[in-house]
């Protein structure tokens, strides 16, 4: 199959917001005599293939296209300069809190298994953000993931970088003002000719797995086979979740219990990098605040966990919170092995979690794109989503009588709930006559899992805030009688209009990267968020209806 077709066919990768990719729904073709095959290494078994969270690779032929462009030292580099070494390419972007930083400790480890024979694998990077492209972030990120003299991380002019992309077929866009890219990781054989590409997941279990992946795959393309220093299993790595007990190593000494405990906790997830993108030092002093107010007005206490499974060594923590200003209040556990951010549900960095005693999750909170919250605003969203009734209205009938007196524009939403209505056409002319109204629309289908899972979230955000919000359904790519049913058993305070996912582009402009995906639409008609995936929680979904359709 032709590389490009191929990963023409792949979502985009917000390297700040995380969308699973499907490696199976990709669409085979064969052009321009660039080979794309659906086997697996030989070594990979039934386990691999079955591991949601690790892609076990796709067999490409073809000479891998070359280019020219400039390292962190400033020094250009050639891909034609690594022929006889096997190179592990991955497109990056230099500002990244995601993925970016699973692949390049993956990488890492991939050469580090191989021993001695790592020195005939070369760890390239090409910067995938259109924004950050100097010699100064490249080294920036290379320097905080303690990767200066691991591999070359390449940068150019917008132009040069535009045309690399497109020889590999990386798509890179700008949404909601987060770099997407794809999170293409390759595999070129020492002839120079394609070998394998990988995609990388969010999974912080699964990076030593990418990373034995990667190295097997570079013994299998070196003459002499060499030994790969380790014996991973490929079976999934499950997560520890709040519900679980888990004890973990603590900064300073001692041991740290995570999971259920008499009262609700907030953890915050981070890693040293992160300084890269925000004041996390700044940040994780202020929140010695937090922990005060916390104590005064019996609040969650703060426990922070520093994700060492992606710190580029054990030194990183403890030299960057000996710089503090002051010493920490809370306390820092050490998440080794990634499965507590898995567990967690952790998409980002710094990443607030807030759960219950029950080990149920109440809230969370992505600081790196939404931005770091004030003392007095941190505690206002604790202490919403710990005082959020559970007891709303759970029939259409109550929550129909709830919503009584509603403006007229909403009233008549509320009159036509859980009705299938006309196409794009008719929702577009619907949101045209909300204008002055905030209104949020949910783009999903019966068909669809994660849309089915938040259902029940939107039901009830509409009905706690049905009376100042207009919300709408936009069920897409589903059967009238699929849809209908699943309606009857999850009824709503609103009407959902029927289309192709193709066709939302007259309301969403760049199309939907996935379902479900809910949008927010400010009184003037603007877009104003556009939230892809699932919500987990409740207290999530109101905050960016609070922030992003009432304007806080």
């Amino acid at each position: 199959m032709d590389l490009m077709r191929y990963l023409a066919t792949a979502r985009r990768m917000p390297s700040r917001l995380w969308v699973t990719l499907s490696v199976a729904a990709l669409v085979a073709v064969l052009v321009g005599g660039v080979e794309l095959t659906s086997t697996s290494p030989r070594s990979a078994s039934d386990t691999l293939q079955s591991n949601p969270y690790l892609d076990p690779g796709t067999g490409l032929s073809g000479r891998a296209p070359d280019f020219t462009l400039t390292d962190q030292f400033g020094a250009p580099v050639s891909l034609r300069s690594f022929r006889g070494k096997v190179v592990i390419l991955a497109f990056n972007d230099s500002e990244c809190t995601t993925i970016c930083p699973l692949t390049t400790t993956a990488m890492v480890d991939a050469k580090a298994m191989l021993g001695s024979a790592g020195s005939r694998v070369q760890l390239l990077g090409i910067d995938a953000n259109p924004t950050a492209t100097t010699i100064t972030d490249v080294r920036s990120y290379s320097e905080l993931h303690g990767m200066v003299h691991d591999w070359h991380f390449l940068t150019g002019s917008p132009t040069a970088l535009k045309r690399v992309w497109k020889a590999y077929n990386i798509e890179v866009a700008i949404e909601q003002g987060q770099i997407d890219h794809t999170p293409a990781l390759f595999v070129i054989g020492p002839d120079g000719r394609l070998a394998r590409l990988y995609l990388t997941q969010q999974s912080y279990a699964a990076v030593g797995q990418l990373g034995q992946l990667l190295a097997q795959e570079s013994s299998r393309l070196l003459p002499d086979h060499p030994r790969v220093h380790s014996n991973l299993s490929y079976a999934q790595v499950s997560g520890v979740a709040p519900t679980m007990t888990e004890e973990v190593a603590r900064t300073g000494g001692g041991r740290l219990s995570l999971g259920p405990d008499r009262a609700a906790r907030l953890y915050l997830f981070f890693a040293t990098w992160d300084s890269e993108v925000t004041n996390l030092a700044g940040a994780l002093d202020a929140l010695n605040g937090y922990q005060s107010t916390a104590a005064a007005a019996g609040l969650p206490k703060l426990t922070a966990v520093d994700e060492a499974s992606v710190e580029p060594s054990a030194h990183a923590l403890p030299r960057f919170l000996s710089k503090l200003p002051h010493p920490l209040s809370y306390p820092v556990g050490i998440d080794g092995t990634g499965r507590l951010a898995d567990g967690y549900g952790v998409q980002d960095e710094p990443w607030f979690v807030l759960v219950s005693s029950t080990g149920r999750i109440l809230w969370y909170y992505d600081a790196s794109t939404s931005g770091w919250l004030s003392r007095a605003a941190l505690t206002r969203q604790v202490r919403a989503a710990l005082t959020r009734a559970p007891g709303a209205p759970t029939t259409l009938a109550a929550v129909q009588a709830r919503l009584a007196g509603s403006p007229a524009p909403l009233a008549a939403i509320h009159a036509q709930a859980d009705q299938l209505l006309g196409g794009e056409p008719a929702l577009a002319a619907r949101i045209r006559a909300l204008r002055g109204y905030p209104i949020v629309v949910n783009a999903w289908g019966s068909w669809c899992g994660p849309c089915r899972a938040e259902f029940g979230l939107l039901a009830t955000a509409a009905a706690e805030y049905g009376r100042r919000v207009a919300f709408l359904g936009a069920d897409v790519n589903d059967d009238s009688s699929d849809a209908g049913a699943f309606l009857t058993q999850h009824p709503v305070s609103y009407p959902s209009y029927q289309m192709a996912a193709n066709q939302i582009t007259g309301i969403l402009p760049q199309g939907l990267i996935a379902t479900p995906t809910t949008i927010f639409i400010s009184r003037t008609g603007r877009i104003s968020a556009t939230h892809t995936g699932q919500y987990d929680v409740q207290g999530t979904l109101d905050a960016e209806i609070q922030a992003s359709a009432l304007g806080g």
